[in-house]
């Protein structure tokens, strides 16, 4: 509902192998200019306004295409996915409510069912997976 038929023709008439974000910003561009040499824009300050707008606004298209075309290298996941299991790991034993006073012979683990550790263990992976 942005582009009329016409236009959606031209952006995919266009050949690039990369995204095409750009093209109806430049489109503005060249729009802006002709309604300020029209009168449509008052003044060179609004004109300047407008196209400081539409650079912000490139710019946080072009951030976002950034963070889709570089990938996050393998090794930070592997690292990633390791410290989530050793924390874990670590958490089981840690988090052990073990009482001397009970008469423990060598203070054995905990047996209990670490409800609150295991939900957060399921939504940290969870979280890697995504």
């Amino acid at each position: 509902g942005f582009l009329t038929r016409e236009e959606r023709r031209r952006l995919d008439s266009l050949r690039s192998p990369y995204n095409k974000f750009w093209v109806p910003c430049a489109w503005f561009g060249a729009l802006a200019g002709q309604a300020r040499r029209e009168g449509r824009v008052r003044d060179d300050c609004a004109l300047k306004l407008l196209m400081e707008e539409l650079n912000r606004f490139r710019a946080h298209c072009s951030l976002l295409f950034h963070y889709d075309w570089i990938s996050v290298p393998l090794v930070y996941t592997q690292v990633v996915t390791i410290a989530v299991y050793t924390f874990f790991l670590t958490c089981l034993i840690g988090r052990q409510f073990l009482d001397p006073a009970q008469g423990y012979a060598g203070h054995e683990l905990d047996l209990g069912v670490p409800v609150f550790t295991l939900l957060q263990f399921f939504f940290y992976v969870g979280w890697l997976k995504v």
